[in-house]
């Protein structure tokens, strides 16, 4: 059984190793002594989150990646393809298929009716995957609230 620590160290450990970095290069940039990101990078030690953050930072990796990574290792380890999480209670489905249909408002919907051909829904095949990537540092807005 793979340990979630393992899998990350090995996941950090090959970034580092792709980017022909050092040890040493890396704790300096991430601000975390030598043989602490050492103790990660082997499994030993549980990074937290901010720690994590600090390291994917340091070399350039977006944390999620970094998690992908693990989830697809993870999943390998158990014998089985990452796939999406378990729904619990009925399935989306089932759950359009109880609800009443409502008109869907905006422009936006109404396009989407238009083009489907349908009040307010838009034809998906079932089997099809809808993948919103993440933002990226410098795509973010701080907003500050009054």
């Amino acid at each position: 059984m793979t340990l979630l620590r393992e899998a990350i160290g090995d996941s950090l450990r090959r970034a580092r190793l792709a980017q022909h970095r050092t040890l040493r290069e890396v704790s300096t940039s991430a601000r975390v002594s030598l043989g602490y990101l050492s103790e990660v990078e082997r499994g030993r030690k549980e990074a937290s989150s901010e720690l994590l953050a600090a390291i994917c930072e340091a070399l350039d990796l977006p944390l999620s990646r970094v998690l992908w990574d693990v989830s697809t290792l993870m999943a390998s380890a158990d014998g089985s393809a990452p796939r999406e999480p378990a729904l619990t209670g009925p399935s989306a489905r089932e759950e359009a298929e109880a609800a009443p249909a409502e008109p869907a408002e905006g422009p936006a919907a109404a396009s989407a009716s238009a083009a489907s051909g349908t009040s307010g829904r838009i034809g998906i095949a079932e089997d099809t995957r809808i993948v919103i990537p993440a933002p990226r540092a410098e795509m973010l807005v701080l907003v500050k609230g009054m």
